[in-house]
């Protein structure tokens, strides 16, 4: 293996002995349908900015875009479209993919010291010639939206009131609700990175499940993560994880994102090979439309928590 980087669905019963090896044709696994549960959290977020509104609160989230990666720019639209649905103001700074790395501190530093900006988000990957770190932890943490500061890291593995992670946050509600209570599952975290695999573990272990983390040393890692009732693929590796993978009725949370080609022309797959995990598992997340809309809900979920335990304004 290379390095590793609306409606409520009926819960699933973590499976037992007499669970089939393969589902049957007409038991694949369901799809955990994220847009749908999205739409839900926004939802949620529109009825708190109501509420913070009517208390002469605005809730206000600044985008920073440095160059003009298509990537980037997409990623920024729609997560200013989202924030205006939900009612929160936008704030966008562009700045050239050669300014340097005091312009992008400097433009920083204004909208920490903004008291009506109540979330600040980088987006990434910044220019080559910028810190990374440097860039983030720049960044007031109680305006960190991302979840990415070091204090905000530390607070949440001491199981603190912070903001965390967008991704992990948005799986951790694909499995309640498609699981409902977590409690005692045996969870396997494939991937260890510092934005999804290891806050991913943190939050699982305070949802009090039993939780393992495989990566690329991990010895037999397919014969772990057959022990697992929920597998969470967080690797950047196109279909890596197929159907030998899983334990019979698993639930799978695929967090990739991959850009592959097809004699169809370019295709959108995930970490997990999804017409053959389905066969085995139990409930699913599709690529696209799994995780990705949860990530852009739980942005704005904490732009309005950042608004809510702001200062107020004289």
């Amino acid at each position: 293996m290379g390095d590793f980087s609306g409606a409520r669905l009926a819960p699933f019963r973590c499976p037992d002995k007499d669970t089939p090896t393969m589902n049957s044709p007409a038991t694949l696994a369901r799809d955990i349908d994220g847009k749908a549960i999205a739409a839900t959290v926004l939802g949620e977020v529109a009825e708190q900015v109501r509420e913070l509104t009517a208390q002469g609160i605005h809730p206000a989230l600044a985008v920073v875009l440095v160059g003009d990666n298509p990537a980037s720019q997409v990623y920024v639209r729609n997560k200013i479209l989202r924030a205006g649905e939900a009612g929160i103001v936008s704030i966008e700074r562009r700045l050239p993919s050669t300014c340097s790395q005091q312009e992008l501190l400097e433009v920083i530093a204004m909208l920490n010291a903004d008291p009506g900006v109540h979330g600040i988000l980088v987006q990434l990957p910044v220019p080559a010639h910028i810190d990374e770190a440097a860039v983030i932890h720049a960044i007031d943490p109680a305006k960190d939206v991302d979840g990415f500061h070091r204090e905000n890291v530390g607070g949440l593995v001491q199981g603190q009131d912070v903001l965390t992670p967008c991704t992990p946050s948005g799986c951790m509600r694909l499995l309640e609700e498609t699981c409902g209570d977590l409690s005692g599952k045996h969870a396997v975290v494939i991937g260890r990175s510092n934005i999804v695999g290891k806050p991913m573990a943190t939050l699982l272990l305070q949802a009090h499940c039993s939780v393992s983390i495989v990566h690329s040393r991990s010895v037999d890692a397919p014969a772990l993560c057959r022990l697992a009732d929920i597998v969470v693929v967080a690797v950047g590796k196109p279909k890596l994880i197929d159907a030998s993978w899983l334990k019979p009725g698993a639930v799978v949370i695929d967090v990739g994102i991959n850009r592959i080609d097809t004699p169809h022309g370019p295709k959108l797959v995930g970490d997990v090979d999804y017409n053959s995990a389905r066969l085995v598992a139990s409930a699913i997340t599709p690529v696209p439309g799994g995780v990705g809309p949860m990530t852009i809900a739980y942005l704005l979920k904490n732009t309005v928590l950042a608004a809510s335990k702001a200062p107020r304004i004289a």
